[in-house]
């Protein structure tokens, strides 16, 4: 435990610089809700008996949340009037199993109204998907607050997925998140459903001296040609990302290393020495690939920006 703690209290000295970090610590609620952990756990146990997608759609929730505004649930909150709210900005439209969270606030709610945030009921249904996934578990840092600002605009922030390294890396950077951060946490593509949108132009018309992305597997190009018909023609059309999509292992990076990465983002990572290394550590070691994955994500949820504990997941105090 020690060097996890450790771990969090320099991540906190990193994002002091440019976000108000609350102060989180893993026994915030062990006087004032000590059974917050396995209300949430059993929110995100039922829903997933139910749905095999659900922890893929929380683990993206969590990041999508993160990266706008540090993991204060603003991904959460309705648009409202004039305001576009993020959960209705283009790269979030596809955002689902947002009624988890809502069925484990309801239930804390209950049982000690007002004190859980939907910030971290967010981060540790992340954690909570991933271990269900068979992935790794651990201690989430608790305490953040909820935040009362949510612009669809600001979603353009968020990493495409035909960022090239550079991008990535200025992205990551941005939020005191390294390069060993942005290889461990492109991991999370191991789990999940990708539409044909998002990766539909290295398979087809990608240049005008390459119908197809030369850095994609010919033979996996045809495949998904096979599954995404022509621009505009299904909208649900898509496939996992990868062959195990609801286990949680190292299987991303060894399709990366074999040119079968879905995203251009996804090959990127081989375009740069020291996250091609990476990528090689982790397709040959479950164990350092999880134990960089924890890391990381420890140090990415502890990004705060909230100022309140909302009622209701979905609108402001």
């Amino acid at each position: 435990m020690a060097p996890i703690v450790a771990l969090f209290l320099s991540s906190v000295l990193i994002f002091s610089v440019f976000s108000p970090v609350n102060s989180l610590s893993y026994n915030y609620y062990e006087k004032t809700c000590p059974h917050a952990e396995s209300i949430i756990a059993y929110a995100v146990k039922t829903a997933t008996s139910k749905d095999k997608t659900v922890p893929a759609a929380l683990l993206r929730l969590h990041f999508h949340d993160c990266f706008i505004r540090g993991c204060d649930a603003s991904v959460l909150l309705k648009s409202k009037g004039s305001n576009k709210a993020e959960k209705d900005g283009p790269p979030n439209l596809s955002l689902h199993a947002l009624y988890v969270i809502d069925s484990a606030k309801k239930d804390l709610e209950t049982w000690c109204p007002g004190v859980v945030s939907c910030a971290d009921i967010v981060a540790l249904a992340a954690r909570d998907a991933v271990a269900l996934s068979g992935g790794p578990s651990w201690d989430v840092p608790k305490g953040r607050k909820d935040g009362r600002t949510s612009k669809a605009s600001e979603t353009i922030k968020l990493p495409a997925p035909n960022f090239t390294i550079s991008q990535l890396q200025q992205s990551f950077s941005q939020r005191g998140l390294s390069l060993d951060d942005l290889v461990a946490l492109s991991g999370g593509h191991t789990i999940g459903f990708s539409h044909c949108s998002s990766f539909q132009q290295r398979i087809q018309n990608f240049n005008a001296t390459h119908d197809i992305d030369p850095s994609i597997n010919p033979s996996f190009a045809a495949k998904l040609r096979g599954v995404c018909p022509k621009k505009g023609k299904s909208k649900n059309a898509g496939t996992t990302m990868d062959p195990s999509s609801t286990t949680f292992d190292n299987t991303y990076y060894k399709l990366v290393l074999k040119k079968k990465g879905l995203f251009s983002s996804d090959q990127a990572l081989l375009s740069n020495p020291k996250t091609k290394n990476l990528v090689r550590k982790f397709a040959t070691s479950t164990e350092a690939f999880s134990k960089a994955f924890v890391k990381s994500m420890i140090k990415m949820s502890s990004l705060t920006g909230g100022q309140e504990i909302r009622k209701d997941c979905r609108v402001v105090n």
